[in-house]
């Protein structure tokens, strides 16, 4: 099966649809819960609003960089002064002004000053556009930016909440950004997989990954999530120099963040070698591959995140202490709400909402025992449609094992 077929050096649509189109999604939310505006420093949740980018993951540790987006008025990006020139001809973009930075690295002992001047230019601009509303979201920042605003009478609420809300439902532009973002993500593993051989390391397959996806246009991948041998269980462990050695199992979660900013995230777990598997390395893939079956079938309008947990494959006694963290999540720039939790946990860990067509889930699996040697990983991407479940993901799963 051929995968990475298609050209990803021209974008398939006019890109400025789908910034209006979230853009429009942040708007509504603020007036849906009142608020004048909201602060935005998350560079995944900047990068909906604006599609401005820059040195996203430095930007996750340092607090450069932020937004400002009025609920209706004009959208304010405040880049370092260097910078302000990738924010030019956005439509999204309203004002590019210089950031004021109050964080200690870059601020030091004048931190408190820093954020005074910050929190009094952001009440400007939310005074003279907001219409009186003092109610503003803000998704994360330092305490002493948000010990200013009170002191300036405002009331702050959680800008996480407006962000995930507003990322919940794609447009048909924003799956085709998506289908790219997954092809890529699949022509990198078809070249891990043409590497797995005897004798490499986790990192290296690893790399490929990585390399693949950047030649692609890719931006970063947020995790290492991938093991072998005794390694793929418990689940959750990094890749090392650990040698790949002949009927191991590998497994891998890509958590990649590709073309356009869109992340592809699909889960496989492959045998090392020649070798067929044995009747172990079979029962667990065979288990991984129905939970995922089953559970994907369900993924409905209209059905509720409770519902599904009562629904969803159960897992066999022996397998539930390892089992994933949740039954499936939301993905869109990144992983992001739902968070489908297991019936097991839901009274101390889930929520409860409805499944809506235009949500893209991943549907997720591991099989492996508690202090068992070894584990499958599965995973698919899927958009939930009107007429039931569509596989976005397409990488093949090991059917001969089944």
């Amino acid at each position: 099966m051929q995968h990475g077929a298609m050209d990803f050096s021209v974008p398939p649509l006019e890109p400025d649809e789908v910034r209006l189109y979230r853009l429009n999604r942040v708007r509504a939310e603020l007036q849906r819960l009142d608020y004048a505006a909201i602060v935005l420093y998350d560079p995944i949740n900047t990068r909906y609003a604006t599609d401005v980018t820059n040195m996203q993951v430095w930007s996750m540790h340092n607090e450069q960089r932020y937004v400002l987006v009025m609920a209706d008025g004009p959208v304010f990006v405040f880049e370092g002064e260097s910078a302000t020139h990738l924010a030019k001809d956005l439509p999204t973009v309203d004002e590019i002004r210089p950031a004021t930075s109050w964080y200690y690295f870059a601020a030091g002992e004048r931190s408190d000053e820093m954020a005074s001047k910050w929190a009094a230019e952001i009440a400007d601009l939310v005074t003279r556009h907001g219409a009186g509303n003092r109610r503003l979201a803000i998704d994360r920042a330092g305490v002493r930016g948000l010990h200013e605003l009170r002191i300036l009478g405002f009331k702050l609420f959680d800008g996480f909440e407006v962000m995930e809300i507003a990322r919940e439902i794609k447009s048909e532009d924003e799956i085709k950004l998506i289908r790219c973002a997954i092809s890529a993500c699949e022509a990198g593993i078809q070249t891990m997989r043409e590497a797995l051989s005897p004798g490499i390391t986790e990192n290296q397959l690893w790399a490929r990954l990585h390399e693949a996806n950047i030649a692609l246009g890719g931006e970063w991948i947020e995790t290492r999530l991938l093991s072998s041998g005794q390694r793929t269980n418990p689940w959750y462990q990094e890749c090392s120099h650990r040698v790949i050695e002949a009927s191991e199992l590998v497994a891998f979660d890509t958590d990649l963040i590709g073309p356009y900013g869109y992340c592809g995230d699909i889960s496989r777990t492959w045998l090392c070698g020649d070798q067929k598997p044995s009747d172990e390395q079979r029962r667990l893939y065979a288990l991984a591959a129905e939970q995922i079956c089953i559970n994907l079938a369900l993924l409905r309008p209209g059905t509720t995140f409770l519902e599904f947990a009562e629904s969803a494959w159960r897992i066999p006694d022996k397998y539930l202490a390892n089992r994933y963290s949740c039954l499936g999540h939301g993905v869109g720039l990144s992983d992001e709400y739902p968070s489908l939790t297991h019936l097991e946990d839901f009274d101390e860990l889930g929520y409860d909402a409805v499944l809506k067509a235009g949500m893209v889930i991943c549907v997720e699996s591991y099989m492996g025992l508690k202090d068992g040697m070894q584990g499958v990983k599965l995973e698919e991407q899927v958009l939930v449609t009107d007429n039931g479940p569509e596989r976005l993901s397409t990488y093949p799963l090991e059917e001969d094992w089944l």
